[in-house]
C-alpha cells in the first residue's frame, strides 16, 4: 500500500501554462509582415485620405510594434473628427499569397453623421465630412430682440500633416462692454494657416473686419461718444504657441508660451497699429499632490501715423480672470467712470493649488475641486512714445495694483473652470473699481 503521491506527475503539468512563456516571448520577438491593411465601413471618406494615416502600420517588424503603430494609426483616425468609433483587429494572414509570418490589420470605423445639429440658445450645424476628406463646414446663428449674430467657417487640413490646416471664417458678432458704455458690432472676413514647426505651433492670418462702435446708454462719457462710429480694420497677424501642459484649463505640470503679433494698416482699413502681446506659464507639482503655478502677461499697441489708436483695439485689464479683487476690465484710464483701456500692460500671478482639506470625494468627484491661494499684480496705462523705453517701464512700475486671497477652483472637464475666491485688493488707485471679498469667475483662461 502506498501513500499519497505529493510530487507532481508529467500527465498533471498543463503543457500551455508550460509552453506560455516561452511562446510569448517568441511571438514578441518573431519577425513578422503586415500585408494587408483593411479599413471597414467606409461612407463619404475617401481612401486616399486615409492611406496617410495607416502608412506606418506596413513598417512594423514584430508584433508588439504591429500594436504599437496600429494604435497610433487609431488616434489619428480619432484625431480626424470623422469617426465616431475606431476598433483595430489584427489577425494572421490567410489566402494563397499569405506568409507565415504575415499578419493583416483591419480598422473597424463608424463615420459620423453627415450633418450634426444643436438648439439650445445658439443654432449650430455641423458638416464634419463634407467633400470626403476631414474638411469641416461649421454654421451658427443666434437671434435677439437686440442682436443678432452668426458665423460660417470651413476647416480644410492637409492630407498627412492634419496638423497644417487652412481655416476660412465668415462673421457677423455683437457684444456689449457695460464697463465702458460701449457696443461693438463687427462684420469680418479671416484666412488663416496653421502649421507647426520644431515643437511650436505657428499661425499666420489675415483678417477684414468692419467694426460699428455705439453708446450702451445714454450716460455714456463724452470720450465713448467720440469713440462711436463706423472702422475698417485690415490686419496681418502671426501666433506662436510652445504648449507642454497636461492640462489647459488646470494643469498640474508643463509650461507655456505665446506670442502674438498684429500688423494693421498696410493691407487697407483706417487702423494702423502695430500690436505686441505674450503670455508665459509655468506649473510645477510639489508635494501632497499640490501645485505651484506662475503665468506673466504683457503686451504693447503702438499707433502708426498720427490717428489715436481705436479703442476696440486697446488692451484691458482687471477681473476674476486676471487681477482678481478688481472688477471686470476696470482699471486703467477712464472718463467719467467709463474705462478706455491701455496701450501698454503687464500681469503676473503666482498660485498654489492644493486638494480640498481631508480629501472628501477623492478618486472621483471631489478631484474635480481643488483650494486655491493666489498673489496677482499688475498695472495698464497710455505711453508717450517720444519718451523713449527707459520712462515707459518707468512708467509700468509706478502704481501698481495688486491683490492677494485664496478660494476654491472646479474643474469643468477640458471645457472651463470655476472660481470662487475671497480677495483682498492692494495698490487701487483713483478711479479703479474694485471687487473686495467674495467674487466669482468662470472662462477657459486665467491669469
Amino acid at each position: 500500500m502506498h501513500g499519497p503521491e505529493l510530487g507532481v506527475q508529467a500527465d498533471d503539468i498543463d503543457s500551455s501554462a508550460m509552453e506560455q512563456e516561452p511562446k510569448q516571448e517568441v511571438l514578441e520577438n518573431k519577425d513578422v509582415v503586415v500585408q494587408q491593411v483593411h479599413i471597414d465601413g467606409l461612407g463619404k471618406t475617401k481612401e486616399d485620405l486615409l492611406s496617410y494615416e495607416i502608412a506606418d502600420v506596413f513598417q512594423a517588424k514584430n508584433l508588439i510594434d504591429v500594436m504599437r503603430k496600429s494604435h497610433e494609426a487609431r488616434q489619428k483616425l480619432l484625431r480626424l473628427g470623422i469617426f465616431r468609433k475606431v476598433e483595430v483587429v489584427i489577425d494572421t494572414s490567410q489566402g494563397e499569397d499569405a506568409l507565415p509570418n504575415g499578419l493583416d490589420v483591419t480598422f473597424e470605423v463608424t463615420e459620423l453623421r453627415r450633418m450634426t445639429g444643436s438648439m439650445v440658445s445658439v443654432l449650430g450645424l455641423k458638416l464634419p465630412n463634407v467633400f470626403g476628406r476631414a474638411e469641416k463646414l461649421t454654421f451658427q446663428f443666434s437671434y435677439g430682440t437686440k442682436e443678432t449674430s452668426y458665423g460660417l467657417s470651413f476647416f480644410k487640413p492637409q492630407p498627412g500633416n492634419f496638423e497644417r490646416n487652412v481655416t476660412l471664417n465668415a462673421y457677423k458678432v455683437t457684444g456689449q462692454f457695460p464697463w465702458s458704455s460701449l457696443r461693438e458690432t463687427d462684420r469680418g472676413i479671416s484666412a488663416e494657416l496653421s502649421f507647426p514647426v520644431w515643437k511650436t505651433r505657428q499661425t499666420l492670418k489675415w483678417e477684414g473686419v468692419w467694426r460699428e462702435l455705439g453708446c450702451l446708454a445714454r450716460t455714456a462719457s463724452f470720450a465713448i461718444r467720440e469713440e462711436s462710429g463706423h472702422s475698417l480694420k485690415s490686419s496681418l497677424s502671426h501666433a506662436m504657441v510652445i504648449d507642454t501642459r497636461n492640462s489647459s484649463i488646470l494643469p498640474r505640470k508643463g509650461g507655456l508660451l505665446k506670442i502674438h503679433q498684429e500688423l494693421a494698416g498696410y493691407t487697407g482699413g483706417d487702423a494702423s497699429f502695430l500690436k505686441e502681446d505674450f503670455e508665459i506659464q509655468v506649473n510645477k507639482t510639489l508635494l501632497w499632490d499640490s501645485v505651484l503655478s506662475a503665468s506673466l502677461w504683457g503686451g504693447l499697441l503702438l499707433p502708426i501715423g498720427d490717428k489715436p489708436t481705436n479703442i476696440a483695439d486697446r488692451f484691458y485689464l482687471g477681473g476674476p480672470t486676471s487681477i482678481r479683487g478688481f472688477s471686470m476690465y476696470s482699471m486703467g484710464p477712464q472718463s467719467e467712470g467709463d474705462y478706455l483701456g491701455g496701450e501698454a500692460y503687464w500681469a503676473g500671478g503666482l498660485h498654489l493649488y492644493t486638494p480640498l482639506p481631508f480629501r472628501p470625494g477623492m478618486g472621483g468627484f471631489g478631484d474635480l475641486f481643488r483650494t486655491h491661494f493666489f498673489l496677482n499684480a499688475g498695472n495698464l496705462c497710455n505711453l508717450n512714445y517720444g519718451e523713449g523705453p527707459q520712462a515707459h517701464l518707468k512708467k509700468l512700475a509706478e502704481c501698481i495694483r495688486w491683490s492677494y486671497g485664496l478660494g476654491i477652483v472646479l474643474r469643468l472637464g477640458n471645457i472651463a473652470r470655476l472660481e470662487l475666491n475671497y480677495c483682498i485688493p492692494m495698490g487701487v488707485q483713483s478711479g479703479d473699481r474694485i471687487c473686495d471679498g467674495v467674487q466669482f469667475g468662470a472662462g477657459i483662461r486665467f491669469l
